[in-house]
């Protein structure tokens, strides 16, 4: 297959990986972290949808923190 087929392919599958998951909510810790401050673990479900999918993210936290406007 050449690259452009295993593109679309991949575009168009019903789940992720492990290590995807692993490394998109890595990824979005650090993100998450600058927000809140964060407590316990962080899960993910991705469904699938009329347009897509739904993915929703779920994680506990203890606070919100005060972000400050750049400059």
């Amino acid at each position: 297959m050449t690259v452009g087929v295993n593109r679309i392919l991949s575009l168009d599958r019903d789940d992720m990986t492990d290590l995807e998951r692993e490394l998109f909510l890595k990824d979005l810790k650090r993100v998450a972290d600058e927000y809140f401050e964060t407590n316990g673990e962080t899960t993910l479900e991705v469904t699938r949808a009329d347009e897509g999918f739904l993915v929703c993210v779920l994680f506990t936290a203890r606070r919100i923190k005060s972000v400050k406007k750049p400059q």
